[in-house]
C-alpha cells in the first residue's frame, strides 16, 4: 500500500511538473534600425502589464532577441531603447500556447508613424482641437495629458499673440515717427510707440528686442521734448537700453545707441565707453559708431569730445572713402576750438588744414568737397588740384 501510494505520489508530482512547463511561451523578434540594417546591442524590456513581471534582453549580431520563459496567459508591453533612449514599443501582446508571429520592430516605420502623430499632436496644440486620426492613436491617459497641455498652451499662445500685436504696434510707430512732416506728429508717433512696448515689456521681460526698440522710442520721444520731459524720456531710454544688453551683452547696435543716449544726458565718458564696446564687437563698423556719437556731440555743442569721436572714427578707417565726412566733422570740430592770439589773429588746432585737405583726397567731388576748399582758402593753406583716389587701380605700363 505504501508503495503504490509513493508511486501516486510521484506521477503526480511529474504531471504537475509538466503542466508547470507548459505555463511559459516564448516571445521573440528582430530590431531592425532606420538604415534598414539589424540593430545589435538593442535592450528589449518586456513589462507585464497585468500582474508584476518584468525582464529585458538584447539583440544579437542579427538583431534577433528571443525569450523562451514567458509566462503564459499574460499582457505584454515590450520596448525597444537604444543608447538609453525609448525608440519603439508595441502594447497589449498577448502571450499563448498557439503560434503566435515574431514581435519585430521596424525603426524605420516607427520614425515614420511617430512623425504623423507628432504632426496631429502639433496641429492640435495649435488649433486646440484632437483630430479624429489623433484620437485613434491615443490611449485615454494620453489624451488627458494632452488635453491638459492644450489648455496650459492656449494660456501661452494667447500671451504671445498679445506680445506680438504690442511689439508691433510700437514698431510701426517707431519707424513712421521720423517721417512726420510736424513735431506735434512726430511726438504723437513716438508716444505710440513706447506705449504700445511698454506692455510688450510687460508681457514679456525677457525680449532684447522689445527693450532696445523700447529705448529708440524713448529717446526720439526725448528729441522732441525739452527740459524736464527731456531729461526723463532720456533717463527711461538709457534704462531700457541697458535691460536689453543685460539679456544679450553682444549686439553692437544696442551698445551704440545706449552711447548715444548717455550722451545726450551729458555722461561723455560712459558714451565713450560704450561706442568703443560697440566698436570692438563689429570693428567693420567703428567709424560709423564714432562718427555717430561726433555728431551728437557737435550738435549740442561739445566742440572738443566731439573732435575726439571724429578722430577715433578717423583712426577706425582712415583710407575708408565712406569714412570722408569724418575729416569733414573733424575739420569743423577743430575749428571750433580756434582762439585768437594777442595781435588778434585766429590760431587754429594742429590738423585742422590737414583735415579738409584729407576729406578731398578721399571724396573730391563730396558733397562738402567745396566747402573744405572754402575752409582751405579761409584758414590760409593750398588746395591741391590734384586728386588721388585710394582704391583706385594703378594702370599697368
Amino acid at each position: 500500500m505504501k508503495l503504490r501510494s509513493l508511486a501516486m505520489t510521484i506521477a503526480g508530482l511529474v504531471i504537475f511538473a509538466a503542466s508547470a512547463l507548459a505555463q511559459v511561451t516564448t516571445l521573440e523578434g528582430t530590431v531592425t534600425g532606420t538604415d534598414g540594417k539589424p540593430v545589435v546591442g538593442a535592450v528589449v524590456e518586456i513589462h507585464r502589464t497585468d500582474v508584476k513581471w518584468d525582464n529585458k534582453l538584447k539583440t544579437d549580431k542579427h538583431g534577433h532577441y528571443i525569450h523562451t520563459g514567458v509566462p503564459m496567459g499574460g499582457t505584454y508591453d515590450v520596448t525597444v531603447l537604444i543608447d538609453g533612449k525609448e525608440v519603439d514599443k508595441l502594447t497589449g501582446i498577448r502571450s499563448t500556447m498557439a503560434d503566435h508571429p515574431p514581435t519585430d520592430f521596424d525603426l524605420r516605420k516607427s520614425v515614420a508613424a511617430n512623425s504623423g502623430k507628432q504632426a496631429l499632436v502639433q496641429q492640435a496644440m495649435q488649433t486646440g482641437q484632437i483630430s479624429d486620426d489623433l484620437n485613434r492613436q491615443l490611449t485615454d491617459e494620453q489624451k488627458a495629458q494632452l488635453k491638459k497641455q492644450m489648455e496650459e498652451n492656449k494660456g501661452k499662445i494667447q500671451k504671445s499673440k498679445a506680445l506680438n500685436d504690442a511689439f508691433n504696434e510700437g514698431l510701426t510707430a517707431l519707424q513712421a515717427a521720423p517721417k512726420q512732416t510736424t513735431p506735434d506728429a512726430k511726438a504723437q508717433q513716438y508716444q505710440t510707440a513706447v506705449t504700445a512696448l511698454e506692455k510688450a515689456s510687460t508681457l514679456d521681460a525677457t525680449q532684447p528686442a522689445v527693450w532696445s526698440n523700447l529705448g529708440d522710442a524713448y529717446l526720439g520721444l526725448a528729441s522732441t521734448k525739452t527740459g524736464t520731459e527731456f531729461d526723463d524720456a532720456t533717463a527711461k531710454g538709457i534704462d531700457a537700453y541697458n535691460k536689453s544688453i543685460t539679456l544679450k551683452p553682444d549686439d553692437p547696435a544696442t551698445h551704440n545707441n545706449y552711447g548715444l543716449a548717455l550722451a545726450k544726458a551729458k555722461k561723455y565718458a560712459e558714451a565713450e565707453a560704450e561706442l568703443k564696446k560697440a566698436a570692438d564687437l563689429d570693428p567693420s563698423t567703428a567709424y560709423q559708431r564714432y562718427y555717430n556719437l561726433g555728431a551728437l556731440l557737435s550738435n549740442i555743442g561739445q566742440a572738443e569730445p566731439a573732435s575726439k569721436a571724429f578722430k577715433a572714427a578717423i583712426d577706425s578707417a582712415p583710407d575708408n572713402p565712406k569714412n570722408a565726412e569724418a575729416y569733414y566733422q573733424f575739420g569743423l570740430s577743430l575749428a571750433g576750438q580756434a582762439t585768437v592770439d594777442k595781435a588778434g589773429k585766429f590760431v587754429f588746432p594742429p590738423g585742422t588744414i590737414e583735415a579738409f585737405q584729407k576729406y578731398l583726397t578721399l571724396a573730391p567731388s563730396g558733397p562738402n568737397a567745396q566747402a573744405c576748399k572754402d575752409m582751405i582758402t579761409q584758414l590760409g593753406g593750398s588746395i591741391q588740384t590734384t586728386f588721388t583716389n585710394p582704391n583706385a587701380k594703378k594702370t599697368k605700363k
